[in-house]
């Protein structure tokens, strides 16, 4: 019998590969036993999974102990299998695109996860703010370069972006010294 606190998907199709996928484990519902500071345990009904998160994932979850939810990627590789978690849908997301870029693995999809949100993450790529993606740790220029080359259309067909409000405001902070990273955080 399956375990009613997970949580099984349907397939779907996954316009960015144009083929064919199963979600697996669609999300992880349990008591939280143990965390880092990106990673978190998780016990459903006695099996405990062991899942990567980004920054703010981690900063919702809550006390050890609490009752947890979260939206699930599992990546499948010959060597590996590793589990990655999200507070929000978005997040997932975002990660599964970012991870379809080639040259992006988990690693840096998560640090881009980390240091932006799914809004902010979406106006970089529509505005092609390279030097925003490449302030953030482990993103060079090429590989911000290839974010929004790969990604910039996908954006603009799904109509996520809305055009940035506060564009004036984070060119005065950049100017007076502050990094792209750091302006768009500061709004």
């Amino acid at each position: 019998p399956i375990h009613p606190m997970i949580k099984y998907g349907t397939y779907f199709q996954n316009n960015s590969l144009q083929k064919w996928s199963l979600i697996v484990i669609a999300g992880i519902e349990g008591i939280m036993k143990s965390r880092g500071d990106d990673w978190v345990i998780i016990d459903v009904g006695g099996i405990s999974f062991r899942l990567q998160a980004p920054t703010s994932t981690m900063s919702v979850l809550g006390a050890l102990g609490d009752r947890v939810y979260l939206h699930t990627y599992l990546q499948v590789r010959e060597d590996n299998l590793a589990l990655y978690g999200f507070a929000t849908t978005d997040e997932m997301r975002m990660f599964e695109l970012l991870v379809s870029v080639s040259g992006v693995g988990p690693k840096v999809a998560l640090t881009l996860l980390s240091a932006l949100n799914p809004e902010r993450f979406a106006l970089a790529i529509a505005s092609g703010n390279e030097e925003l993606l490449s302030s953030i740790s482990g993103v060079g220029k090429k590989t911000a370069a290839r974010l929004v080359l790969e990604l910039k259309g996908k954006f603009e067909q799904e109509g996520a972006v809305i055009p940035y409000p506060h564009e004036d405001v984070r060119a005065a902070l950049i100017s007076l010294g502050y990094s792209a990273a750091e302006a768009m955080s500061a709004i």
